[in-house]
């Protein structure tokens, strides 16, 4: 399996580590009502829930394209170093946001959503070439 099916598994992982941070951060977790309790959190378990929710958003169109360039066999090692700057900007992302550093986590986002479109524009060109 090449690195680029690799990040996808790390890119849903993502997710379950920022949550992890919202609620080691906070007292009080209900497991009866989690939503709740992550509704109510401050400061930086909020944001790290935050975080949780925008990687969770970021998840379905990076792995769409993973998946899509892939099928059209896409230059396997472009793929796998646009994969690795994704999760790069994906885990300062979370870290930014976090930190509450809001222009280096847009920066680091708008990035991050240049890999998605690299990964199809990647697909675009094999398939291009091929046709």
């Amino acid at each position: 399996m090449t690195f680029a099916y690799w990040s996808v598994l790390l890119a849903a992982l993502l997710p379950l580590i920022w949550a992890g941070v919202a609620k080691t951060g906070a007292d009080g977790y209900d497991n009866h009502k989690p939503r709740v309790f992550l509704a109510e959190l401050r400061g930086r378990s909020q944001r790290a829930n935050w975080a949780q929710t925008n990687a969770y958003e970021a998840f379905p169109p990076y792995a769409a394209g993973v998946i899509i360039a892939s099928a059209v066999s896409a230059t396997p090692w472009v793929l796998d170093v646009i994969a690795g700057v994704f999760l790069v900007c994906r885990v300062l992302h979370g870290l930014f946001y976090i930190q509450d550093k809001a222009m280096a986590r847009s920066l680091v986002w708008t990035a991050g959503f240049f890999c998605v479109i690299a990964l199809f524009l990647a697909a675009a060109w094999t398939g291009a070439v091929a046709a």
